[in-house]
């Protein structure tokens, strides 16, 4: 687990990190830079999800987070993948017939295919 120095990480947080079999990873002091992959994430996570809707509680929080990541891996447009996404995807010709969208997150994205 990748973080900074801030004091809300104190001995219980560390000790069940520890309990959790995780590998405690700290940024060196001043250095905010050393934290851009969690910043990136976590800033796409809220500007694409979060901030488009409210969560009832907890589980309805990691139900909404488990189908975002699913999108994310999915069926998300990657600049960087050469417009793939991490778990690659299938490409379609113009003529394999029609274009569908399969709603994610309730509507508030879409991927899209083609049907056969």
């Amino acid at each position: 687990m990748l973080r900074d120095r801030d004091g809300i990480y104190g001995h219980v947080f560390q000790r069940k990190v520890k309990a959790l079999g995780l590998t405690d990873i700290i940024t060196p002091k001043a250095s905010p830079w050393c934290n851009g992959f969690a910043e990136r994430v976590i800033g796409i996570i809220r500007r694409e999800c979060t901030d488009h809707i409210i969560a009832m509680n907890e589980r309805h929080l990691s139900r909404v987070l488990r189908e975002f990541v699913e999108y994310y891996n999915g069926g998300r447009c990657h600049q960087a993948l050469d417009g793939d996404a991490p778990e690659s995807r299938s490409r379609f010709a113009p003529t394999d017939g029609r274009v569908r969208a399969r709603p994610m997150l309730g509507g508030l994205h879409h991927v899209y295919t083609r049907a056969a």
